[in-house]
């Protein structure tokens, strides 16, 4: 117990004051019984009752106290801090209390029986039981409440005044765990019901609002500074429209979790947060197929490569779930590889793992991974993904994305890989980039490997590609960059005022790829459901509104012009694609047409041979007769385009047939894998 008065000092320091031990509890208690036994005893008095003799008054009282202790003790009605009492502890009170009166009533009967003469008043054992009661529950109510008016009152100044949006018993429990937090941050004003059911009734002395007006004016009516939202049958849209309405007349919104979420009521204040931009841009959860991605996990030896990246090392937190015999974790980064083997070392459990230093591009060393683990299952994440630098290096896209894809993919087929899932990105669409070009030819190669095999009735590797939008939180992602800009006090920069993205969550995206390579035969593009697209420039507004401050006054947002290779928008298909439904609603298969594998292995050698000599615009003209639908964007490569179109202008049909840029004098130059 701590200090009561301030060292030095003879000043009650209340502030100070630690929690009672417990057979401090115990003594108050058991005076309290002894308080209310005399009281029984003047009542009865009074009732000119007469009382039993066969004992004395300090027997009967030492009986009845002790009787009493046993079942506190059994109950453990002192255990509990008095200042966070619930209903729980009321209900020991009750149950030790009303178990003391039976067994002192069976004492006396049995007595009776016995003897012939009882020991206790029947009914003054029930006034007893009554008055304890009353005495020991009003106790902890004074302390409670002594407690937080006291707390409530030295940090008046530092408490938000907010309403409750909700009614339920989410609500009221976010209610009474917000009272109990220490230091107290809320001050509750009432409660906001939507259905308008219980607007004359009132929860915890305070009063239900009907939702009959905007949010905003509920909050200006009664003083209020911000809205906690703990109504779990809010909608996303209806979630979206009162965070509107509070940013746009500056009232703070919070959120709550769920009850069956909270881990700890005490620990309540480091739950309940500001609204971030996530909790708008979320959609209803994933339900996953577990049985069927178990069977593909369940046992098997799993590889995944980029497992250091922000996907990859999702991924892998993900196939742990499942038990797999054995996953090996690869990327070419040490630092955040080191800190994903520091994060499993408590993550793994049972689960065997094995951190590979590698990188994709070199296949004798890929090949001497294969030849270790045989892997069952590759998750291949591994990729170069930032679209300016992959502008400015061509090379380096080849040789991590389509070499390295390409490396992967015949040594699953050398050693005999059950699956291989690759990640790809909608970028692959119609590029405009070439980070995104390289992706598509990635797929291409997977998808015509997958079906050159399958034609000669091999027994193959199922090859799958996933393709997924932006994923919020990602390494390089717009949100975590302008949270950092808002954090420096901006500007907030975005490339294009009417810019739009589609955005899922890192989990989000990675149980899809999950199912995704579940649920795939071999030769598949399976495509997301991404939601709604987000315009940036709202994206931005928003956030700057939900960190307090007020666009283009506070924080500027500043308008820096398309990156090269920069689309307004995404896709996720590309113009002669369509696609087909599977059983579960956000994936769908992308109709993509897959090549001659033979084209396509001669074109990525004439690719391949131009890169390692770092000849950029040949390495793009390549690319982009590989790939026809691939026509540059705000970059120095637009050029080559311009050029194709009068090449294709002025030339016959018979002589652009013979032109073929894969002829190249380095075509029989051989490379890795």
């Amino acid at each position: 117990m701590k200090l009561v008065f301030q060292p030095g000092k003879r000043k009650l320091d209340l502030k100070n004051i630690g929690y009672l031990p417990r057979w401090i509890i115990l003594g108050i208690d058991i005076s309290i019984l002894v308080f209310s036994a005399i009281v029984t005893y003047v009542l009865l008095q009074g009732l000119t009752l007469s009382f039993y003799t066969r004992l004395t008054r300090l027997e009967e009282l030492l009986m009845v106290v002790g009787v009493n202790i046993v079942y506190f003790l059994l109950f453990r009605t002192y255990a509990g801090l008095i200042r966070y009492s619930s209903y729980i502890d009321g209900l020991k009170l009750l149950f030790s209390t009303f178990a003391s009166f039976v067994t002192l009533a069976g004492i006396s009967y049995t007595s009776y029986f016995i003897t012939g003469e009882k020991l206790f008043l029947v009914p003054g054992l029930f006034m007893y039981f009554i008055i304890s009661f009353a005495f020991l529950f009003l106790f902890r109510v004074v302390v409670k409440q002594v407690f937080h008016a006291f707390f409530g009152e030295t940090r008046k100044e530092e408490k938000t005044k907010v309403l409750i949006f909700g009614a339920d018993s989410n609500a009221i429990s976010v209610a009474n765990a917000i009272r109990t937090e220490q230091p107290v941050r809320f001050k509750i004003l009432g409660f906001v019901d939507k259905s308008n059911h219980n607007t004359t009734k009132r929860i915890l002395d305070l009063p239900i609002l009907s939702k009959n007006k905007r949010i905003s004016v509920l909050l200006r009516a009664h003083g209020a500074q911000g809205v906690i939202l703990a109504d779990k049958h809010l909608t996303k849209a209806e979630k979206i429209e009162l965070v509107d309405d509070c940013l746009e007349s500056g009232y703070k919104v919070f959120t709550a979790p769920l009850i069956s979420d909270w881990e700890n009521e005490q620990d309540f204040s480091r739950q309940i947060k500001n609204i971030q931009i996530e909790d708008l841009l979320e959609r209803k959860p994933i339900v996953l197929d577990n049985k069927g991605i178990s069977k593909e996990l369940k046992g098997k030896r799993v590889l995944v490569t980029g497992a250091a990246g922000s996907i990859g090392s999702e991924i892998v937190r993900q196939v742990l779930k499942y038990n797999p015999e054995l996953l090996i974790i690869v990327d070419q980064a040490e630092t955040p590889l080191h800190q994903l083997r520091l994060e499993l070392d408590n993550l793994s459990g049972k689960v065997q793992y094995e951190t590979v230093i590698a990188d994709v591009r070199n296949y004798e060393r890929m090949n001497r991974v294969f030849e270790a683990f045989a892997p069952q299952m590759v998750y291949h994440a591994a990729a170069y993904k930032h679209v300016p630098l992959m502008e400015e290096n061509p090379s380096e896209a080849v040789f991590v994305n389509i070499m390295g894809t390409k490396n992967m993919a015949d040594l699953a087929i050398k050693y005999k890989t059950d699956k291989f899932v690759m990640v790809s990105t909608d970028k692959a669409v119609n590029p405009s980039n070439v980070m995104g070009a390289s992706k598509r030819i990635a797929e291409m190669y997977v998808q015509s490997l997958y079906f050159s095999n399958k034609e000669k009735k091999k027994k193959t590797t199922r090859f799958i590609t996933t393709r997924f939008g932006n994923v919020l939180g990602s390494n390089g992602s717009v949100v975590p960059l302008f949270k950092e800009q808002i954090a420096k006090g901006g500007p907030v920069t975005i490339t294009h005022p009417d810019i739009i993205r589609y955005f899922m969550t890192i989990p989000e995206a990675c149980r899809l790829v999950l199912e995704a390579g579940a649920m795939g035969k071999g030769g598949e593009i399976f495509i997301f459901d991404m939601g709604e697209a987000v315009k940036i420039m709202d994206l931005a507004t928003k956030m700057i509104r939900l960190a307090g401050f007020i666009p283009q006054s506070d924080i500027e947002i500043k308008v820096t012009g398309l990156r090269p290779g920069e689309k307004l928008y995404e896709e996720l298909l590309s113009d002669k694609a369509k696609t087909l439904p599977t059983h579960h609603e956000k994936i769908m298969i992308a109709t993509e047409t897959a090549e001659d594998y033979n084209c396509i292995h001669t074109a990525i050698q004439a690719i391949y041979n131009v890169a390692v000599e770092y000849r950029n615009d040949q390495t793009v003209k390549l690319m982009k007769e590989l790939v026809p639908e691939y026509k540059s964007m705000n970059s120095l490569f637009e050029a080559l385009d311009h050029q194709s179109d009068v090449q294709t202008s002025n030339t016959t049909p018979g002589e652009a047939e013979s032109k073929t840029l894969f002829e190249s004098k380095d075509s029989e130059v051989g490379f890795s894998g």
